[in-house]
């Protein structure tokens, strides 16, 4: 195996996981991480069936995986619910990757602005009785949380995934760079913006963005899609 292929990188499918199993068949990756917003209509392992088994497959989840409570539900319930990456450093395929699941929303946090709540308990101790004793809106569980951010940034890895852009994209966010520094991260790969590009950012960290539907190699690459069959 060619080493810039041990792991892929899939941006948002939107219900179409073709090209990414296209890629694992004529790649054999070990494993491949997706970059959120499945609009699954049925398990996550159900859609990726024709590679559960031949790889590792890890996950951080976007804002359209938080839209109905049937999409998470197909994506936090699923079989493949453990494999989920946020705020955490999993070693895969002898990498450290770090995940970063969701969106800034202003209601929580939208950098540079500072936070509306200290975390989630200063947020329910702040609504009215009829939403603190109720679950989290979905709404709320897509976004992502100062503290937990935070929190973060102390651990070490080699690769951030996020759903959200660093500032190297028109619509991303610095913070998302300052956290890849803290962290000692020298690639970001993340999804959401629907656009392929390679930039090196401060602290000489690389920041891919990869596309709807396509599949990036370690190196930034963008996989051909083949077609299955």
């Amino acid at each position: 195996m060619n080493p810039k292929h041990k792991i892929l990188f899939a941006g948002d499918p939107h219900g179409d996981f073709n090209p990414l199993i296209a890629a694992v068949h004529e790649y054999k990756p070990e494993a491949v991480v997706l970059l959120g917003d499945y609009d699954l209509d049925r398990p996550l392992e159900s859609c990726l069936q024709d590679i559960v088994g031949l790889t590792q497959i890890w996950w951080i989840a976007g804002n359209h995986d938080f839209e109905t409570p049937s999409k998470h539900k197909h994506l936090f319930n699923s079989a493949l619910a453990d494999q989920g990456l946020h705020l955490k450093v999993t070693e895969i395929a002898g990498l450290k990757i770090a995940g970063l699941s969701g969106i800034f929303l202003g209601r929580v946090w939208y950098p540079p602005q500072p936070p509306k709540w200290q975390d989630k308990q200063d947020y329910l101790r702040n609504q009215p009785a009829s939403i603190r004793h109720r679950a989290m809106s979905l709404k709320y569980k897509a976004a992502i949380w100062h503290d937990e951010f935070e929190a973060l940034k102390k651990l070490k890895a080699d690769i951030l995934v996020s759903h959200e852009a660093p500032g190297s994209h028109r619509h991303g966010f610095d913070v998302i760079g300052e956290l890849a520094a803290a962290m000692g991260v020298k690639n970001i790969f993340h999804g959401h913006l629907h656009e392929n590009y390679s930039v090196v950012i401060k602290k000489n960290i690389k920041v891919v963005g990869v596309a709807d539907r396509a599949v990036s190699d370690l190196m930034g690459n963008m996989i051909k899609q083949t077609r299955i069959g």
